[in-house]
């Protein structure tokens, strides 16, 4: 399944320096052209203050299927 700006994405690993783990939910706001797959990912809390946006591959991302539900946890301050 391609992967567009916008589109809903799990994050397959955790990233510790950003509290983030495998799981978590983002949204793609930029798709790189060429012949990597990367995605410039934005992780928001509930209040949709920023936690984090990465460029990740898509090897550390999946597209949100339309059967999961969202759950919440409590990020480090």
């Amino acid at each position: 399944m391609v992967i567009e700006e916008l589109n809903t994405v799990v994050l397959l690993r955790d990233v510790d320096e950003h509290g983030l783990e495998r799981g978590d939910i983002g949204a793609v706001v930029h798709r790189y052209s060429g012949e990597r797959e990367m995605y410039e990912v934005e992780f928001v809390t509930g209040e949709g203050e920023t936690v984090a946006v990465l460029t990740l591959h898509r090897d550390e991302i999946r597209p949100m299927d339309r059967r999961e539900i969202l759950h919440a946890r409590e990020i480090a301050a």
